[in-house]
């Protein structure tokens, strides 16, 4: 399945991003329910990469339930020491081998084939035990990939594609380097991190809300590109900008403005975004020298709106010396993609209402309502929280849930420094 990719300079550039040094929906959390024999639908954590709800023609315990627990947390941490325990058991008896790279299967497929991935998905618990072994691609095997696909932060299509192979072909010896490294990072949060606090995983560009030790909300998000690195950071929201104005910053005049200014005039217009000299004026964009750095000697700013501002109808406000903050998007799309590493080092949250709702709970008569009418307003107004909430930017490519569900990310930013893991891009199966 072809990833669209935003294309919109202003919203791909929406912040400041850093020098350079994974169809999903935010959700309420529930505990996964159980369904009669001969059906069953599995609500499963992707991560913030999708949900889905498949029957399937008998009962499995091969749904991946969503977790309550947060992913900083002893618990957590806990389960992925387990699991390495795991993992390195599976390698003691050989691992788990590779399958063709030019494997393509579905429902319904028969052959060979079929039966490589089956004993792939039997040997990381993807596939259940009591199910035969057996040459065809039925609705236990889809099953399986699903599961597999899921706690990879695949698109979870239920067909064995590129990046479901290459995801399957790395070797248990390198998933067990990733979770160990990974281990590291979360024992280093596992203590107290507040009483509500956010979490964004980068390499999973999801956004958590947590409040008195259970997960509140997950949310999908678009984080930073390769080269526009969202930072990682300790840190805290301290305000709300409804109906926010967006400044471009001088690294995205250079990199983005200027460039598409040379090929379409038209482009700052169309985008409503105005040019302003050292004296506060308005200026025309015929003005302006587009041939040359003239153009970073100028204000650009973007006129607040939710289908056109690149911040769309809410900024969130958390201090850092890296230029970069949370905020909804014009482009509700890009939560529906597999690939989100496509801003310019903020982070873009999907459902930001509800989002807002829950940053706002202790700030006195901001009720849903109130942010509601103060959206529709479309009056620039500012809101500090009464109580400033601890935000966590993290890099974790793996972790375990207490349930047992083993998950992996790719290592978008190269930092885990382990061999063998595919990076994420832009096109998938």
């Amino acid at each position: 399945m072809a990833m669209r990719v935003t294309a919109n300079l202003a919203v791909a550039g929406a912040c400041l991003g850093l020098a350079v040094g994974v169809p999903a929906f935010a959700v309420q959390v529930f505990a996964a329910q159980a369904f009669a024999a001969q059906a069953f639908a599995a609500q499963v954590d992707t991560g913030g990469q999708a949900e889905w709800r498949q029957s399937y023609e008998a009962a499995t315990n091969l749904a991946v339930p969503r977790s309550l627990v947060p992913m900083l947390s002893s618990d957590s941490a806990a389960a992925t020491e387990a699991a390495i325990a795991r993992y390195q058991q599976i390698a003691a008896r050989g691992g788990w081998g590779t399958l063709p790279t030019n494997l393509h299967l579905k429902l319904g497929a028969r052959g060979k084939g079929v039966i490589a991935l089956r004993q792939r998905l039997l040997a990381s618990g993807d596939l259940d035990q009591a199910d035969n072994v057996s040459d065809t691609y039925d609705s236990f095997t889809e099953a399986g990939v699903r599961r597999f696909q899921t706690r990879h932060g695949l698109g979870v299509t239920g067909v064995v594609g590129d990046q479901t192979i290459a995801a399957m072909n790395v070797a248990v010896e390198t998933r067990i380097q990733q979770l160990e490294v990974n281990l590291v990072r979360l024992r280093s949060f596992s203590g107290f991190l507040g009483q509500r606090y956010v979490v964004t995983n980068i390499p999973a560009a999801q956004v958590e809300t947590v409040e008195n030790g259970q997960v509140v909300t997950r949310h999908a998000a678009g984080v930073g590109k390769i080269d526009r690195q969202s930072p990682i950071m300790t840190t805290k929201a301290v305000d709300i900008n409804f109906n926010p104005f967006w400044t471009v910053p001088v690294s995205i005049i250079k990199k983005d403005l200027i460039p598409r200014m040379r090929k379409d005039m038209n482009y700052l217009s169309e985008e409503k975004i105005r040019i302003y000299n050292g004296q506060g004026q308005e200026v025309q964009a015929t003005q302006v020298n587009w041939n040359s750095e003239d153009a970073t000697h100028f204000t650009f700013r973007q006129d607040p709106g939710a289908d056109v501002n690149s911040l769309g109808t809410v900024r969130i406000n958390i201090a850092n010396p890296y230029g970069v903050y949370m905020h909804d998007t014009p482009e509700k799309g890009i939560f529906g993609d597999d690939y989100r590493f496509v801003s310019s080092g903020c982070v873009r949250v999907q459902n930001v209402r509800d989002y807002i709702t829950w940053l706002l709970k202790d700030t006195p008569g901001w009720t849903r309502d109130k942010i509601d009418e103060a959206i529709a307003s479309g009056q620039r107004i500012d809101v500090k929280l009464a109580q400033p909430v601890p935000v966590y930017w993290v890099y974790l490519t793996s972790w375990a849930t207490p349930d047992g569900i083993v998950n992996f990310r790719d290592d978008i930013y190269q930092k885990d420094g382990i061999q063998g893991v595919p990076v994420a891009t832009a096109d998938a199966e």
